[in-house]
């Protein structure tokens, strides 16, 4: 055989040996620089450290994980480990591994209609929530991920235009969320999927984290696909007190489940974040004006700003969103003794206001206050200790309407002449579904000039005294504990008569409490019977006679009451023989 070319054939051999362990390093130096770039956008997104590689390895290895709170998509919050989403099909994304987890396992009933709500409107078919799924394989064939190290609250804001929306629908369900999850701390991050811009009140929204928000928009310019290492996703409903009329006509939720002093806690963290002290207090009592200066006008404005300040002998003095800050606003709020306001969505910062102040609702002309309420439901709620009072124009010569504008502002020119006239010869609104309803909205953008004297007369019947402040009653809202040691005893007279002696100590917390008045009710029922007589007793024992037979088995219910309306407990049901 020829050396030369056998030397010929081992330098080729070596060459092309050479060659691929240089094109192999190449590649992993690619890989590398890949990794690096990704770890460094990864590290822009936040200041938490992360290992890139051993993330890569734990989403391929161990996929997307899941476990849900609550029964059905309206109150469901679902916690996940490596949930990714895809900035380019704008689709959540679930990955499949043989270590994957999902609980609740739905099957298809998680398009019945979602998995979730992303926000606090219960059931609204644009808040839903749903992933599409792969198997951790499909990884190899995707951009490589851009994990994001930060715990994640992810959720929809519902209008963050408007400040009713914000607070009610938003902020409030944001904090208590929060509040539920002991990692979804202030070193968080809160991810706003509903493709909104920032809106009037992203400031607002800051408050809640020490970290930017981030809006749907924004995560395309961080890579084509993110996986979040630990997310949560969708709010809490507790704190919402008012559903606005999607399915039936506006009014409060059937079953409101939070009180003035979750409100007030919420209030608290607010104006820390804001810088406004708890501890300021105002040098003189005065009454807040709301101001507006778009649309929903009073017309005499410096007139009922006069008569009130010398009605009540207050300094009266105007805010508007328009013109002062949000924390100057609550600033002047949180001291004041009265809030008086156009119907509108800055009424919400009523919950601002101090214990024993008042809030003026105006209502312009053919508006029902008892159809629109709020911010009559919050002054309301249990530990909020607000007076509320609704005036409503009856004077259609008050009111200045502007049938010529947008339909979404009021105007009814796009409607045909018949409904024209009908809307504007109406005297009330009548009950409707949010939220396009041509009358509702004619009437609520009108300008309104306010009858003073019958509006000091509506105030006066509710305000008899000076409008302020009052320090709250430390223990007005505590329920009594379960009755204890609850005895019966019988006995018999004859073959016809026979009573039923039961006694029992007071609740535990009791000695504990200063209450008002203590009254216990009794029920007693004879086995048997669907039937039961109540008893409202105010000692700890008594004995019955009327309709208690001998040899009979009754079953004897104990609880006691607080204040006429502070229902306890029941104790276990006592067995009495006689």
């Amino acid at each position: 055989m020829n050396i030369a070319a056998v030397f010929n054939a081992l330098l080729v051999s070596a060459l092309a040996a050479v060659l691929w362990k240089y094109i192999k390093l190449r590649e992993h130096v690619f890989v590398v620089e890949e990794e690096l770039v990704l770890t460094r956008q990864s590290q822009e997104l936040s200041r938490v450290q992360i290992d890139y590689h051993a993330a890569l390895q734990a989403l391929v290895e161990d996929g997307t994980r899941m476990v849900c709170t609550g029964r059905m998509h309206t109150d469901r919050i679902c916690r996940f480990e490596s949930l990714c989403y895809s900035t380019e099909a704008e689709e959540f994304v679930f990955f499949h591994s043989n270590a994957s987890v999902m609980l609740p396992n739905l099957g298809s009933r998680r398009f019945q209609p979602a998995l979730l709500d992303l926000s606090s409107v219960e059931d609204h078919n644009t808040q839903y929530f749903n992933f599409v799924e792969l198997p951790a394989a499909a990884l190899k064939f995707m951009p490589k991920p851009v994990f994001v190290p930060d715990v994640a609250l992810i959720t929809n804001r519902f209008n963050p235009d408007n400040l009713m929306h914000v607070f009610h629908d938003d902020l409030l369900p944001i904090f208590y969320t929060m509040q539920q999850f002991p990692d979804l701390d202030l070193e968080s991050r809160l991810f706003f999927m509903e493709g909104w811009s920032e809106g009037l009140h992203f400031d607002l929204y800051k408050l809640l984290s020490n970290k930017q928000p981030l809006l749907r928009e924004q995560l395309k310019t961080l890579g084509r696909l993110l996986c979040f290492t630990k997310s949560y996703v969708g709010l809490s409903k507790v704190t919402t007190w008012y559903q606005y009329g999607f399915v039936q006509p506006q009014g409060p939720k059937a079953n409101i489940l939070v009180s003035g002093n979750e409100i007030r806690h919420f209030t608290k963290f607010m104006m820390e974040k804001l810088n406004v002290s708890l501890e300021e207090s105002a040098s003189e009592e005065y009454i807040v004006v709301f101001s507006r200066t778009i649309n929903r006008l009073i017309l005499n404005e410096a007139e009922l700003i006069l008569a009130l300040a010398q009605e009540f002998q207050m300094k009266t003095i105007t805010v508007s969103i328009e013109d002062h800050s949000f924390s100057h606003i609550v600033r002047l709020i949180s001291n004041a003794s009265m809030l008086v306001s156009m119907h509108g969505a800055q009424l919400v910062m009523s919950l601002f206001l101090p214990r024993g102040a008042t809030v003026v609702e105006l209502f312009p002309y053919a508006i029902n206050p008892e159809h629109y309420t709020p911010y009559k439901t919050l002054s309301a709620l249990p530990g909020m200790d607000l007076q509320y009072i609704a005036w409503q124009n009856t004077d259609r010569e008050n009111t200045v309407t502007f049938p010529d504008r947008p339909w979404d502002q009021g105007g009814i020119a796009h409607l045909d002449k018949a409904e024209q006239e009908r809307i504007i010869k109406s005297k009330e609104v009548p009950r409707h579904l949010c939220c396009r309803n041509p009358e509702w909205l004619f009437r609520v953008y009108q300008d309104t000039k306010v009858d003073i004297p019958s509006l000091i007369q509506v105030i006066r019947q509710t305000v008899k005294s000076k409008p302020g402040p009052k320090k709250q009653k430390g223990t007005s809202g505590l329920y009594p504990g379960k009755v204890r040691d609850a005895k019966c005893q019988a006995s018999v007279q004859g073959t016809s008569e026979a009573k039923l002696s039961v006694s029992w100590q007071i609740p535990w917390n009791l000695k504990y409490l200063k209450v008002r008045e203590v009254k216990y009710e009794v029920w007693i029922q004879e086995q048997g019977e669907n039937t039961y007589m109540p008893y409202i007793l105010s000692h700890q024992n008594h004995t019955f006679s009327e309709n208690i037979k001998p040899f009979t088995i009754y079953l004897v219910w104990i609880r006691c009451i607080f204040n006429k309306n502070l229902l306890g407990p029941f104790a276990d049901v006592l067995l009495c023989s006689t």
